[in-house]
């Protein structure tokens, strides 16, 4: 039994005392009842929110900001099939990364932007590190690296194709590439070639397509005047070079000559194109007229002009 129950019986016996009890009684009972409630409770106050060592109280928890992955351009070596047989043709590419090495790789693995362009390398395979020093690369790649369906000379393309796509993305055309496949050393690959230790470029004259667009790139949107500049390897030096229309038509030509005949050298030159979806064509000519045998060496870029 509470106090005020208590009370509350003791007053009811006491009722026959007199008024001089009751009165006494109703006192009490007003002293009771503001001593247990008589005051409104207060409402119970937060905790101030806390802050780290040294930061201001108005100051909030912010998240770090995370970098923004780094874009650049990177060289890919594909195949081309050319009078000459199947041929390495160069195409740069936009990719993101800290590693220009290793994103030239993914790059040669995923395949070109350019239809004309091929690669026989199997696209699941992963890029698991890229080692450069002074001189020399070695790559590791996954298991999927060991599938491709290709003959003798695709083989040996292929080797080519990595050795290349490394050492320009390595701006050292002299540097070594060895390859691991899953940390082990590659040996035999693809039933036809044993990778057994590290590989040189072996002469461009005899693998590469002997006519090559860097600028632009496949499918970019230009202004004109439209630049086109690349390399190639001809006969005195001379190119010619062409513009079709989205049929097809030819609607310009020209020529240009290269830094140097015979060798692989620098070659530029502009052309004015009216707004409109072009592909611009440059090829090594027939100086031979026909006797060579074959098609010339060709490279095109489609572009679009604003």
């Amino acid at each position: 039994m509470d106090l005020t129950s208590r009370d509350e019986v003791r007053g009811a016996r006491g009722l026959a005392g007199g008024p001089g009890r009751r009165a006494a009684l109703a006192v009490a009972a007003v002293l009771l009842v503001a001593g247990c409630g008589g005051t409104t409770p207060t409402e119970p106050t937060a905790e101030p929110p806390t802050t780290s060592p040294g930061a201001s109280p108005d100051e909030s928890p912010t998240a770090e900001p995370t970098e923004p992955s780094e874009e650049t351009t990177v060289p890919a070596y594909f195949m081309v099939d050319t009078r000459a047989g199947l041929r390495l043709a160069r195409e740069h590419q936009v990719a993101t990364g800290s590693d220009p090495v290793a994103a030239a790789v993914e790059a040669m693995i995923a395949g070109s932007v350019d239809p004309d362009y091929t690669t026989s390398w199997s696209p699941a395979t992963e890029v698991l590190s890229v080692t450069t020093t002074d001189g020399s690369a070695v790559v590791d790649l996954s298991e999927e690296a060991r599938t491709a369906n290709v003959g003798s000379e695709g083989a040996a393309l292929m080797v080519q194709q990595l050795v290349y796509t490394v050492t320009e993305a390595m701006d050292d055309p002299g540097a070594t590439v060895d390859l691991l496949i899953e940390g082990a050393p590659a040996g035999e690959l693809w039933g036809a070639v044993v990778w057994d230790g590290a590989q040189a470029r072996t002469d461009p004259l005899g693998v590469r397509v002997l006519v090559q667009i860097d600028e632009p790139l496949e499918g970019a949107t230009v202004s004109s005047p439209l630049t086109v500049s690349g390399d190639a390897a001809v006969f005195e030096a001379n190119l010619t070079w062409r513009v079709l229309d989205a049929s097809g038509a030819e609607v310009q030509s020209g020529f240009t000559m290269t830094a140097e005949g015979q060798t692989f050298a620098p070659y530029e030159f502009q052309v004015e194109l009216e707004p409109g979806t072009w592909t611009v064509v440059v090829d090594e000519g027939d100086p031979s007229g026909g006797e060579a045998g074959g098609e010339p060496m060709t490279d095109s870029r489609t572009i679009t002009v604003e």
